[in-house]
């Protein structure tokens, strides 16, 4: 199939073009197309992370599918956003770069960049961990993790990690960038799976509190599941918490800057 893909303000410069036609295979993905973009224009290849993403004039994001004849506009934030205060949120099947991430959250004011990373367990104590529901960890011992599958209802996912770096910007104002991250797949123990990462021009401006905010509220709101597979067999992982009508992000208003 054929896209056709347009590339608007800093993202035209670096494309060094405002228009491409793009033939990809008929399973493609915006997450494909934008794998493929990355090799074929390393100078936009550094602000793909993080630039915004539209299939046929909606926001979209990596695991969209893409039909034949789309349009595809690739661009920064929106005139009259934070700029300044850079976010970036995303569902990966790729290993997770901390230096790429901190270094897209990180300005010339930075001077602080605390970061959480998780990680699969070769041996899960299930009924020592307080985010679980009751019935998965009653009676359950120790037991060896042989890896773990990670599945995210992708749109909603990096819909919902934006909203919880709004969370993270409206508690700690002096953040200036946010990095969000989930992998997915399956995974081996010792494997980062998930990111969060907050930058601050200092160490005792919030940087601490609002990592471990944004892993606490990610495990609440954002649709992340896992898989564990072991020696014994394999079982779905549930949490215990359940949104609100507070949870919800705030309705988008067309058209409002």
């Amino acid at each position: 199939m054929k896209v056709t893909v347009l590339f608007f303000a800093t993202l035209k410069d670096r494309a060094q073009r405002n228009r491409l036609e793009v033939d990809l295979p008929t399973d493609a993905s915006l997450g494909d197309l934008k794998t493929r973009l990355a090799a074929d224009l390393p100078g936009l290849a550094p602000a793909l992370p993080t630039a915004l993403a539209s299939i046929n004039h909606e926001f979209a994001f990596p695991a969209n599918p893409l039909h034949d004849g789309d349009e595809v506009g690739f661009f920064p934030p929106v005139s009259g956003g934070a700029a300044d205060r850079p976010t970036s949120v995303s569902v990966t099947t790729a290993e997770l770069d901390l230096n790429a991430l901190v270094r897209s959250i990180t300005l010339p004011t930075t001077g602080a960049t605390c970061a959480f990373f998780g990680v699969v367990r070769g041996e899960t104590r299930r009924e020592t961990d307080p985010t679980l529901a009751p019935a998965a960890s009653a009676g359950v011992g120790p037991h060896q993790t042989l890896r773990l599958e990670y599945e995210a209802y992708a749109p909603m996912a990096e819909a919902k990690m934006q909203q919880v770096a709004g969370e993270i910007r409206a508690r700690w104002p002096a953040v200036e960038g946010i990095a969000i991250v989930q992998r997915i797949g399956p995974l081996e123990p010792g494997t980062p799976t998930v990111l969060i990462a907050c930058s601050a021009a200092h160490r005792d401006t919030g940087v601490f509190e609002a990592a471990r905010y944004g892993i606490d509220r990610l495990k609440e709101i954002v649709p992340v599941w896992k898989k564990e597979i072991g020696p014994g067999g394999e079982v779905w992982v549930e949490g215990h918490y359940t949104p609100t009508s507070q949870d919800a992000a705030p309705p988008v208003r067309r058209g409002a800057r």
